[in-house]
């Protein structure tokens, strides 16, 4: 199955759910897979109960408005396609080859434009969805799609090599207790003009009633623009992860680099296959092994991104 996706909507019997995950990915790491596979695979049995096609896809931007410079689109994407390989997430191109800056605003209304009768989610974490009223419009994401917010808590030292794994904060939090305190004190987070969206099951994201559906038909003929039955609710997922960002990984990478080129060529090569081999067989002595796929880690030393020779 290809894990790009593209094309304008195909003509489906009933609505398919369409949930993306944006970010630069530069590189992708297995946080940004986790937070993905998790939506997948909680969103599948609804589906396949309802009989309505899931797509879970990664949205990579050109650059984000927030970043002075990132690396080349051509090889954020290859990075994607290796980490994505026999997954069921796909990678939408929509911002990649775009001018940047590129706003999400812009891309939830042309993504709504393309589905416009579909059930479109757009996932982040706590962090971004607080400061969405920095954002460009951020506060009418909602006009377009819903919203699933994870509780992302402060960052892992990737450099440690003993922080917690991406993985292990999502299958184990479901032996963390979660009270009507703490979902409050996630809600209380939000703008505050999009605390009325909040719902508290994911299930509302994908089930209009027969009035909203009815509604919808009404409006959406005359303003596209409005909010239709598929659109504008935030679900807080309350189980906590774990964040790590690509910036750590990136200073981590330069950081191997700088120590591998202070040594002669011969221990330098060595070196270098000894981190490949580490990441392969995912040990703890590089902490690198823990947040990058083998392919991609291979893909960056074989094109020495991140490094000082990739400025030469």
């Amino acid at each position: 199955m290809p894990n790009t996706s593209n094309s304008p909507q195909e003509k489906t019997p009933t609505p398919a759910i369409r949930a993306y995950l944006g970010g630069s990915f530069d590189p992708v790491h297995n946080g940004h897979l986790e937070v993905a596979m998790s939506v997948y695979q909680h969103l599948l049995p609804i589906a396949t109960q309802l009989q309505r096609t899931l797509h879970v896809s990664l949205l990579p931007n050109a650059r984000s408005p927030f970043k002075t410079q990132s690396t080349d689109p051509n090889h954020r994407l290859a990075m994607l396609k290796l980490a994505t390989e026999s997954t069921p997430i796909q990678i939408n191109e929509l911002e990649l080859w775009q001018a940047p800056p590129v706003y999400t605003i812009d891309s939830v209304r042309t993504l709504r434009q393309q589905y416009p009768n579909d059930s479109l989610i757009f996932i982040m974490g706590m962090d971004s969805a607080h400061s969405l009223d920095k954002w460009r419009d951020g506060l009418r994401l909602t006009d377009h799609v819903n919203l699933w917010v994870f509780n992302r808590q402060s960052s892992t030292d990737v450099s440690d090599g003993v922080g917690e794994k991406f993985s292990d904060s999502i299958i184990s939090s479901k032996n963390n207790t979660v009270t009507v305190q703490d979902i409050a004190t996630l809600q209380s987070q939000l703008p505050l003009s999009l605390q009325a969206h909040i719902t508290d099951s994911p299930i509302e994201l994908l089930t209009p009633t027969i009035q909203q559906l009815t509604d919808s038909s009404n409006s959406s003929s005359s303003n596209p623009d409005l909010k239709n039955a598929n659109q504008g609710r935030i679900y807080i997922d309350p189980r906590p992860i774990t964040a790590v960002s690509s910036t750590q990984i990136r200073e981590q990478l330069q950081k191997l680099d700088d120590q591998t080129n202070k040594m002669p060529v011969a221990e330098r090569q060595i070196a270098s296959i000894a981190s490949i081999n580490d990441i392969i067989s995912n040990t703890e002595s590089n902490p690198l092994a823990k947040w990058l796929n083998p392919a991609v880690y291979q893909y960056i030393i074989a094109h020495q991104l991140y490094s000082a020779a990739q400025f030469r």
